[in-house]
């Protein structure tokens, strides 16, 4: 009788073990790392860096074609800079306008 209550304990103990490294490891790592697994392709969009504010908004820099643009994404708005040429050094984006409710 206590081995089975032991062994259903330690059974319980494991599988929360293994759901708490999952959880850790998509929230430190998030879809962007699982994108490294895939094969790599001739793709015109591309996420080049992820960074998380507060629980609720992230600021993503994406790559489309040879052009740059910063987003913030959270509670449902959008907030995007210009696109700016990779090729342009120097370059002073303008100030960041909001495209409304997504």
């Amino acid at each position: 009788m206590i081995l089975s209550v032991l062994q259903a304990v330690f059974a319980l103990a494991v599988t929360l073990g293994l759901f708490t490294l999952g959880v850790y490891a998509m929230r430190r790592f998030g879809p962007a790392g699982l994108m490294k697994f895939t094969p790599p392709a001739q793709r015109r969009l591309a996420i080049v860096e992820s960074l998380t504010l507060d629980p609720h908004r992230r600021l993503v820099l994406v790559r489309l074609d040879q052009q740059e643009r910063l987003l913030l994404l959270g509670e449902g708005r959008s907030l995007d800079g210009p696109m700016t040429p990779l090729a342009t050094p120097g370059f002073r984006a303008g100030p960041i306008k909001s495209t409304g409710d997504v």
